[in-house]
């Protein structure tokens, strides 16, 4: 009995994390985003300018820090002691080196936990207490992850019924000719075969990593483990199987393949993807959803539309809704949600208003959702990074804006004008080759790094946003 009591009673720890979200002094951040959005950067810049909140005059629409009432940050004991440790110091290091380069992509879980310690402008607990401490968590983990959220939804047959209706329409029809090939040779009926399960789920990731393609660029793939597994799946069984294009209908032995399929699917979904939501998905306070909407714009259409759809997808799986004393206690949901098109200085600063009106158009879905559970909402253009320069140039006597800096097949800066970003979404055949053409760019050289925060857009406008009443 009394280990049970045990197991249920919450630890020390558990009930100081309650105590301090309940009375505001804790805020858990989900940044979320599919693969190559900007999630690395935006963390490693986040913590970078709160840590150098002090040593200069780089957020000035942060006004907690534009105000005085900063009295400093430190990065502190992360909560959970199993999960790995976000690398702030080896990601700073690359964007600092020389030449600069950008942090690696994100292939596995880690979180960080920042103390920001403030005056407080509240008249009440100016009297209690006027130095206070608010502990921000922030989570990293693959957007390739975040793509199986949805599975739970779905049964092995349903799944299965939407991949085979994607492949019916370019560029997956092509892409998938391969594995479908494959496919077509299966007796679904015949026994349990290790060799076949791992030649079909071979087959099919790398139709996944053939989408994932940058000249192709979509971002809907399923299950995300298969394009990025992390070091302890690499191989497994659990990874080992694919979806069908025909649901056989008068099958009944559980010794067969399509039942092991099935098995595999269900397992795949419970002790990976439920997991994963549960220990880390489910109890966020605070959102902000980062988008390289640039990135479509230089791909198809198709990339577009797979964008959009992908994420509007993702964020159905979260908990938005007021926050209240009695959500804290026993229901923690979302109540402030940012949406952000990152890359922001990867346009000329005029076209910033229409990139900020894309993404809200793009994800009108889920921005409609979030507002009828009374979540407050904002949309905002930013670059984490702030690697380009505004220029101008003369074309045919006239004056045009455009941007500065060094791409990363190069040496040398370039000065271009990428192009306008359209106020409504192109129709499929306006979606040309050489419309757009949005460069990227290496980071910043930077001679003082280290005493001062870095170069951005609007990062401190997405601090108030998303943390700014806390203080």
């Amino acid at each position: 009995m009394n280990k049970w009591i045990s197991r249920l009673s919450p630890s020390s720890t558990q009930l100081n994390e309650t105590i301090n979200r309940t009375l505001d002094k804790q805020v858990k951040l989900a940044v979320t985003g599919l693969s190559r959005s900007g999630k690395t950067v935006f963390i490693t810049s986040l913590v970078h300018q709160l840590l150098h909140g002090l040593e200069g005059t780089h957020l000035p629409f942060f006004q907690m820090v534009s105000s005085g009432r900063l009295r400093g940050t430190k990065a502190m004991p992360q909560p959970d002691m199993h999960i790995p440790s976000f690398r702030y110091d080896t990601a700073i290091e690359q964007l600092c080196g020389d030449p600069p380069t950008w942090p690696k992509p994100t292939n596995g879980i880690s979180e960080i936990r920042l103390a920001i310690r403030y005056l407080s402008n509240n008249p009440v607990l100016k009297r209690v207490s006027p130095v206070n401490t608010l502990y921000v968590d922030i989570v990293d983990y693959p957007g390739e992850w975040l793509l199986d959220l949805p599975l739970l939804e779905l049964s092995y047959d349903e799944w299965s019924q939407q991949i085979a209706h994607a492949c019916e329409s370019e560029p997956r029809l092509s892409l998938s000719q391969e594995w479908r090939t494959f496919l077509d040779t299966l007796d679904l009926a015949s026994e349990i075969n290790e060799a076949t399960l791992r030649e079909a789920a071979a087959l099919y990731t790398a139709f996944l990593h053939r989408c994932k393609a940058p000249e192709y660029g979509l971002s809907l793939l399923q299950p995300g483990r298969f394009t990025m597994p992390g070091d302890d799946l690499k191989g497994a069984p659990i990874l080992e199987f694919c979806p069908l294009l025909k649901i056989p209908q008068d099958i009944n032995n559980e010794n067969s393949l399509y039942f092991e399929l099935k098995k595999r699917y269900e397992f795949y979904k419970e002790h990976l993807v439920k997991k994963f939501y549960t220990e880390h998905l489910s109890s966020f306070d605070r959102q902000i959803v980062l988008a390289d909407v640039l990135k479509a714009f230089n791909t198809s259409y198709a990339s577009f539309v797979d964008m959009r759809d992908a994420i509007n997808m993702v964020l159905k799986s979260f908990h938005y809704g007021k926050s209240g004393l009695i959500n804290k206690l026993f229901g923690l949901k979302i109540d402030k949600m940012l949406f952000a098109a990152t890359k922001a200085d990867h346009v000329t600063p005029n076209q910033l208003p229409n990139l900020e009106r894309f993404i809200q158009q793009m994800l009108a879905t889920s921005h409609n959702n979030a507002t009828f559970e009374g979540v407050q909402t904002e949309t905002l253009a930013l670059a984490a990074v702030k690697c380009t320069q505004a220029a101008h140039t003369t074309f045919q006597e006239q004056r045009i804006s455009c941007i500065k800096g060094v791409p990363v097949d190069s040496d040398k800066p370039v000065a271009l004008f990428p192009g306008e970003i359209p106020l409504e979404v192109p129709l499929p055949e306006d979606w040309v080759e050489g419309r757009f053409h949005f460069m990227e760019f290496k980071p910043p050289r930077l001679a003082n790094v280290h005493g001062s925060g870095l170069p951005h857009i609007r990062l401190d406008r997405a601090l108030e946003f998303l943390v700014g009443d806390k203080f």
